[in-house]
């Protein structure tokens, strides 16, 4: 007697199938752009019914917004374990989250481009989105980075507005595989004001 496949509980089935819409939308995005990107495309490509995406989403928009949500959670939390994996030394916790962050964009470039080139424009909510996750990395910076009594209060948004904005140009190139080739570069940039050195001379404004 041919022995019985177990089934598989339906959390689990309707999470998988959510995760596939999910990257579904991710990659047609990467390859066509949000807005040419149509519903009967995504459950092809994730091979669901059309129902099974309204069961779940409100639409493509809402897909949309969950999928940069559960991205940018599940690179988050790479990065912050990253971070404190690195130990005391506040250079090597900076640096060792980057890292993480550029690995996120090399393993996941459809992601990438969905959370930080494809959000900017696709809805206002989208933005919105994109401007929140910024944020959260700004105050992720602030509590790796040393005090220190005169540096600018916008440092972190300026550090970490620079960085997004070279690897959003970088994606959108399609460059996104290489990455990881940008971390000497890129942590040079962000750690060098800690140091006292700036491109334009010394901070003098003080944080408060």
């Amino acid at each position: 007697m041919k022995p019985t496949r177990p089934e598989l509980p339906r959390e689990f089935i309707a999470v998988h199938k959510q995760r596939r819409m999910i990257d579904a939308i991710a990659e047609l995005s990467a390859e066509q752009g949000y807005e040419a990107t149509k519903i009967a495309a995504i459950v092809s490509r994730a091979g669901v019914a059309r129902k099974t995406l309204y069961d779940n989403f409100d639409g493509k928009e809402d897909l949309l917004l969950s999928a940069f949500d559960l991205y940018f959670k599940e690179t988050m939390t790479a990065v912050e374990a990253a971070c404190e994996n690195a130990g005391d030394d506040w250079q090597q916790r900076i640096e060792s989250g980057l890292a993480a962050f550029l690995r996120f964009i090399v393993e996941q470039p459809s992601a990438a481009r969905l959370c930080m080139v494809e959000a900017l424009s696709a809805t206002p909510k989208a933005s919105a989105s994109y401007d929140a996750a910024v944020r959260a990395f700004v105050e992720l910076l602030k509590r790796n980075a040393p005090p220190q009594g005169e540096l600018p209060e916008t440092i972190e948004e300026t550090l970490v507005g620079g960085v997004a904005w070279i690897l959003h140009q970088r994606i959108r190139a399609g460059e996104a595989s290489k990455a990881n080739d940008l971390l000497p570069e890129l942590s040079r940039f962000v750690l060098s004001p800690y140091h006292g050195v700036t491109n334009s001379g010394p901070l003098t404004a003080k944080r408060k």
